[in-house]
């Protein structure tokens, strides 16, 4: 600053766990090259808005926090607005067009670049709008924006043909990073206090099939984490039906630290819209492999998304998404409405279900899984179970908030300590005393193995 004062930087990031990842790059080069970070963006000197461009309703949000910030700049509350993420990969010319505010742009190959843009370096360059090639290595600056634990991306880009989704044309094709990468990031991250790690792609259960590792690909990098780590809590995200190797849950038997934990967004259960979404499978080829999954691990919590709304989605095709959802009875499910967007390989096929029966079918969806969701916590009553904490309640500062095994950060439900208190990322054992529809209720019975917070331990990677 031209005052003598050092420069302080806020972020508002949005997006997936992908995009947290590329916010915490950032940030790390920024914390490297002493700039001053704040949480408060009301104190930030410039503004970093990590954008996500992945459906309607999210592509609003981050227009809605440029806007506010670039309104902030014209009050002369903040100095500089800087944009990164997926929006900036797709529409980068089109923000400037309509968002004259903005003083420079970040795109997904550009990462490193974050220090250059706050300081005003990097003025007037827009990145290539055509999808993302880079691979970031462990050797990257990361500064955690999460408490005990991390996620740890194992793959960037996407070679699925979903009709509904345009990940491919702004994050690229599929590229796997290299095991010994990963693992070196990984001890990392433990050596920062992490209690859990978090293995995330576009399609993790695809890594390493592009390095020649063929469909064991993701079991191999699993068994090399867990062979060269003590992390007690190991789990992954977003398995991809056609590329689930069913021998990862042979190992997610036979280790504890693996968590019985399985989320795989399906999207659908009829055929015929499936095929409109460029996706295999039907209800009865689903309902055998996670079958089949719990059969090998029976303690195994299951996940999954769906989309409702899709063209081609008429009573009929709804029908058999409902019975599904009844059959498989989910642990955990999350549905979404289906998002026209003129950028999706499907958007010929136009958005032909009404918003109104669109939300109509969510809401018949949820009332379905409550109380499959009540049974299942029910269930854990006056068990004792490992439970990663995350810190004190939000809404309620006298209880602490925490996750079993069985609810992954973020999407799931949690566990509520009402007796107790251990530091936010600390192991604990939590005697489960009550069942919610989506959390459960438990008391603190001891402190397994300390967070980041309570070692003082860096988080720094």
């Amino acid at each position: 600053m031209g005052d003598g004062r050092a420069l302080k930087v806020g972020m508002i990031g949005l997006g997936c766990a992908k995009n947290r990842v590329d916010a915490e790059v950032m940030l790390g080069h920024l914390r490297r090259e002493g700039v001053e970070i704040t949480a408060d963006a009301e104190l930030a000197d410039v503004v970093v808005v990590n954008t996500c461009g992945f459906v309607v309703d999210a592509k609003q949000e981050s227009i809605d926090a440029l806007l506010e910030v670039a309104d902030a700049k014209r009050r002369g509350v903040v100095s500089r607005l800087v944009v990164a993420g997926c929006m900036v990969q797709a529409y980068a010319e089109d923000l400037k067009a309509e968002v004259p505010e903005i003083d420079a742009f970040v795109g997904l190959d550009q990462l490193e670049h974050i220090v250059e843009a706050v300081r005003g370096e990097h003025d007037g360059r827009l990145p290539d709008q055509r999808g993302a090639v880079r691979l970031y290595d462990h050797a990257q600056p990361r500064l955690l924006s999460t408490q005990g634990y991390a996620y740890l991306k194992v793959a960037e880009g996407c070679d699925n043909p979903c009709t509904f989704c345009h990940i491919p044309a702004m994050r690229g094709g599929y590229r796997s990073r290299r095991i010994g990468d990963l693992v070196a990031e990984a001890k990392r991250l433990e050596h920062g206090g992490v209690n859990e790690l978090v293995l995330i792609a576009q399609d993790t259960t695809r890594f390493g099939e592009d390095l020649g590792l063929g469909r064991g690909g993701l079991r191999t990098l699993m068994e090399a984490l867990l062979d060269a780590t003590s992390i007690p809590w190991i789990r992954f995200l977003y398995a991809y039906p056609a590329t689930l190797d069913h021998e990862i849950f042979d190992l997610m038997a036979s280790c504890d630290r693996f968590v019985s934990y399985l989320d795989i967004p399906l999207q659908h259960a009829d055929r015929r819209v499936l095929k409109l979404m460029q996706r295999g499978g039907d209800a009865k080829k689903y309902a055998a492999m996670i079958d089949r999954a719990r059969a090998t691990v029976p303690d195994l919590a299951v996940r999954t998304t769906m989309i409702v709304g899709f063209p081609g989605e008429g009573q009929a095709e709804f029908k058999t998404l409902e019975n599904f959802v009844r059959r498989m009875r989910f642990d955990h499910l999350g549905v979404f409405t289906y998002s026209w967007q003129e950028e999706n390989p499907g958007a010929e096929l136009g958005d032909p279900v009404a918003e109104e029966v669109k939300r109509e079918r969510l809401e018949i969806l949820m009332e379905i899984q409550q109380p499959i969701s009540m049974a299942h916590n029910a269930a854990l009553v006056g068990r004792t179970l490992p439970a990663l904490v995350e810190g004190p309640l939000e809404e309620m500062d006298l209880l602490t908030a925490g996750r079993l095994g069985r609810q992954a950060p973020e999407v799931d439900g949690q566990v509520l300590i009402n007796d107790g208190i251990a530091a936010p990322g600390s192991l604990v054992e939590v005697e489960i005393t009550e069942s919610h529809p989506y959390d459960v209720v438990g008391r603190l019975v001891k402190v397994l193995r300390p967070g980041p917070a309570a070692t003082g331990l860096p988080v720094l990677g």
